[in-house]
Order: C-alpha cells, then structure tokens, then sequence
C-alpha cells in the first residue's frame, strides 16, 4: 500500500513540472509574438493579426496527373499509337515529338517502338479538304475509287459521300469480291471503259419477265430496287385500274418477202423454216 502511495505522488510531482513547462513556453511565445508585433509597422501589425493561418499544400492534383502519364507510357504500344493517331485525326494539325508528348502524353522519342511504328503507319492518299475538292477527285476516276483510300482524308469525308451519293452526284457500289464501297462520278460524259468479258456477262444474262422477280433476285444480292412493284399494283387495285395485259414476244420468221441482205452466204438459210416454200 504504501509503494501505491508513493508512486502516485511521484506521478503527480511529474504532472505539475509538465505543466509548469508547459505554462512558461507558452509565456514565452506570448511575449516574443507581442515584441514582434511591436516592432512592425501597425498597418503591417493588423495585417498579420488578420492573417488566416497557411493552408498546407496539397499534391493530391499533381500526383493524379503524373500517375496518368505514366499510365500511359507503361501501356502496350498500339495503345500509345491510337491516342496519337486520335490527336492527329482531331487536329489534323502536324505535331513534333514534343508537341504530341504534351498534347497526349506518349513520349515518342523515349519509345522506338512507337517511333518506328507512327513512321511507317499508312498516310492518307489522297490531301483533300472538303466536299468540293471530293466531288472533283472522284470525277477524276471514272471506273471507281476505294472509299477506303478516302476514308481518312479529313474529318467528315464520310458524310460528304452520303450527301454527294444522295443528292445523285455519285454512285456508291459494294464490291462483292472484297466487301469495300467503290465510288462512281454519276456523270453522263464520263467515257467508261468496260471489259469484253463483263459484256458479254451481261448480255448473256437473261432477265425475268415480271418486274417483281426482278425486285427480288436485286434483294437477294443485297441491293435495293428503285421501284416498288407490289407497292404499285396495290394502289392501282384500290384505285380501280387494271393491270396491264403481259405482252407476248412475237416470233419472228422469215417469208418469202423477207429481204436477205447476206444471200452471198446461202448456208447460213439452209436450214430456215420458211412458211409457204
């Protein structure tokens, strides 16, 4: 007992001497703050007085952004590649390495592989600049053009195709080899070459009679018919008119009045079928 008694004596001892110390640095601040205040100006004084203690600074922002950037220095390449690429395609602006490097953040120059990979990366054919300047290239090729080799050529090329096609200034045709859009001048004066081959295709080709079955054999090759047949036999049934009577070929044969420009060649009529001989 008398041990607990005197440990918390000596606890109490060493509280008083914490406050005590306590007490005279506190003192001391008072008096060293208020020989300052003294000292300074009494404008400057009641500036200081006024004076909202410091924030701390803060680095959170800062640390955020360089993690970001060696986010993206650390990603595979074709990762550096397409945010450079997308840059380019956005600004459509030429950059120096160290204009993309604070742009986008890809160090090219630190990166070969990027470096290597951008240089070789196929450019843009063809350097147009709007619809006007399209219209004018695709003239300049009348027996077609790759959409692909257009695609990139400035921001909205895509759309000028669909407005030109629309407002019937060009054709655009699915190749069905490869699959790509090929685009034709709609131009009447265009002197088109076409091959013996592809003639004599489509004269051998013979078409069906109804203009629906034409409709449908369209459909099935995947294009879209300029008429609408059914839809047009549907009306005129409601409007009353009738149907046109289908014509029937006539034969032609050869008769006696018949003039034979070629009779120097009596073989090619031996075996003709001539009514009344």
């Amino acid at each position: 007992m008398a041990s607990l008694q005197e440990s918390l004596s000596k606890f109490k001892k060493q509280q008083e001497k914490c406050q005590s110390t306590l007490s005279s640095i506190a003192a001391k601040a008072g008096s060293s703050k208020a020989a300052s205040s003294k000292s300074l100006p009494p404008h400057t004084s009641s500036l200081a007085n006024a004076k909202a203690p410091a924030t701390p600074v803060k680095f959170s922002n800062d640390t955020e952004r360089l993690q970001h950037i060696n986010s993206i220095r650390k990603a595979p390449v074709g990762a550096q590649i397409k945010r450079v690429i997308d840059l380019l395609f956005e600004t459509r602006e030429a950059f120096t390495p160290e204009q993309i490097n604070e742009a986008c953040y890809v160090d090219v120059n630190a990166n070969k592989a990027v470096f290597d990979s951008l240089r070789n990366n196929p450019k843009s054919k063809h350097a147009l600049k709007d619809k006007s300047q399209l219209l004018v290239l695709i003239r300049k090729f009348p027996e077609g053009i790759a959409v692909i080799d257009l695609k990139d050529s400035y921001p909205t090329v895509m759309e000028d195709l669909q407005s030109l096609k629309a407002s019937g200034q060009i054709w655009l045709l699915s190749n069905f080899d490869s699959q790509e859009d090929i685009a034709y001048p709609n131009d009447p004066r265009a002197v088109i070459k076409v091959d013996d081959d592809l003639k004599q295709l489509f004269r051998g080709i013979e078409l069906p009679r109804d203009m629906l079955d034409i409709e449908k054999d369209l459909q099935k090759n995947g294009m879209k018919p300029a008429t609408n047949t059914a839809k047009r036999r549907a009306m005129a049934q409601v409007h009353g008119i009738p149907p046109k009577p289908k014509t029937k070929k006539k034969k032609h044969e050869i008769s006696k009045r018949t003039k034979l420009t070629n009779a120097h060649l009596p073989e090619l009529f031996q075996n003709l079928n001539v009514p009344g001989s």
